[in-house]
C-alpha cells in the first residue's frame, strides 16, 4: 500500500471510492474537483491536500483516480495543453473509472504514453453504497501488465477481486459498460411502463411486482428501482442525465456498426425527455414519471 493516491471528480462515487482506500490503509494525498467546495470538504475529512490545479494532484500522487461526468471533462483533466494531469505525469498510472465513450480511454491512453504515463480504464457496474464498501463490479481495459501491477488497489475495490475483470486493450471496457447501461436503461424503461399501465388499470402494484419477480418480466432493475417507481421516491444513485448518456454512447456504438437499435433509441428519447423537462438529476427510476397517469410535474427527491 506505499501508492499514494490523487482522486479527481469527488462526487457520489469518487468520493466514496476516495473514502474506501482511505480505510484501507492507502495513502490518499490530493483531491481535485471543479467544485471547489466538494473538494475541499472531501480533502479535509480525508486529511489529504486540496488540489487547486491538475498537475498538482499528478504531483502528490503515484495513481490518479479520475471519476468524472462525461468525455468534455475526461478531455479537459487530460488536455495537452495548459493545467492537464499530464503535467510530470512520468512514471504516473491513471485509473478512469468515468463512463465515457470507448474512444475517450483510447486518447487517453496515447496521451499519458507520450508523456511516459499509464492509463486504465476502470469501468463500474454499481453504484453508492457499493463505492464505499469496496464491492464494485470493475471491468477494465488497457495494458494487462499495468493491470497486474494494480490489482491489489484494484481488488480493495472489487470485493478483493472476485468482482475484478480484465476484459481487454483500451476501449473495450469502455464498450462492454456503454452495452451494459444500454441494457439496464431498457429494462428500466419497459419496468416504468408496465407498472404506470398496470397502475392505470388499477392493478395492485405490490402483487403485480410480485408476479413479475416470478415469471419472465423479473430483472434486477424491478428490485432496485420498483419500489421507488411505485413510491416515486427518485433519490439519485444513477441520475436520469447520466442514462441519457451513456444510451447515446451505446448508440454511436451502434451507428458506427452499422446496426439499428430501436429500443436503445426510444429509451435514449425518454431520458433526454426526462433531462429537458428538468428532472435530469432524479435517479434513473424518475423514468416512471412519464408512463404513470398525473405525473411528470412534481417528482419526489424524498431522502432514503
Amino acid at each position: 500500500m506505499s501508492e499514494r493516491i490523487g482522486v479527481v471528480g469527488v462526487g457520489r462515487m469518487g468520493a466514496n471510492m476516495a473514502r474506501r482506500l482511505k480505510n484501507q490503509g492507502y495513502q490518499v494525498t490530493a483531491i481535485y474537483d471543479v467544485r471547489p467546495e466538494a473538494a475541499a470538504a472531501i480533502a479535509q475529512e480525508l486529511g489529504c491536500a486540496h488540489a487547486t490545479r491538475l498537475a498538482d494532484v499528478t504531483a502528490a500522487s503515484d495513481v490518479v483516480l479520475t471519476v468524472v461526468t462525461d468525455d468534455k471533462a475526461m478531455e479537459k483533466v487530460f488536455a495537452k495543453k495548459g493545467d492537464s494531469l499530464l503535467i510530470g505525469a512520468k512514471g504516473r498510472t491513471f485509473v478512469n473509472c468515468a463512463t465515457v465513450s470507448p474512444a475517450t480511454h483510447v486518447e487517453v491512453e496515447k496521451r499519458a504514453a507520450k508523456v511516459g504515463a499509464h492509463s486504465l480504464e476502470a469501468c463500474m457496474a454499481s453504484s453508492i453504497n457499493q463505492a464505499l464498501n469496496g464491492t464494485l463490479y470493475l471491468m477494465i481495459g488497457g495494458q494487462e501488465a499495468v493491470f497486474n501491477a494494480l490489482k491489489p488497489l484494484l481488488s480493495k475495490l472489487s470485493d478483493d477481486g472476485k468482482l475484478l475483470r480484465y476484459i481487454g486493450p483500451a476501449g473495450k471496457a469502455g464498450q462492454v459498460k456503454a452495452l451494459v447501461n444500454m441494457v439496464m436503461n431498457i429494462n428500466t424503461a419497459g419496468l416504468a411502463e408496465g407498472l404506470g399501465l398496470g397502475s392505470a388499470l388499477g392493478l395492485d402494484l405490490k402483487t403485480l411486482m410480485e408476479v413479475f419477480s416470478q415469471t419472465g418480466a423479473n430483472s434486477r432493475v424491478l428490485a432496485t428501482d420498483g419500489e421507488d417507481m411505485v413510491n416515486r421516491d427518485h433519490s439519485c444513485f444513477f441520475s436520469a442525465s447520466h442514462a441519457a448518456k451513456d444510451s447515446g454512447i451505446a448508440l454511436a456504438l451502434g451507428k458506427k456498426a452499422k446496426l439499428k437499435l430501436p429500443l436503445a433509441a426510444a429509451t435514449y428519447a425518454q431520458y433526454t425527455k426526462l433531462t429537458k423537462l428538468g428532472f435530469g438529476e432524479l435517479d434513473k427510476s424518475g423514468i416512471a414519471e412519464l408512463t404513470f397517469k398525473g405525473r411528470g410535474k412534481k417528482p419526489s427527491r424524498k431522502k432514503k
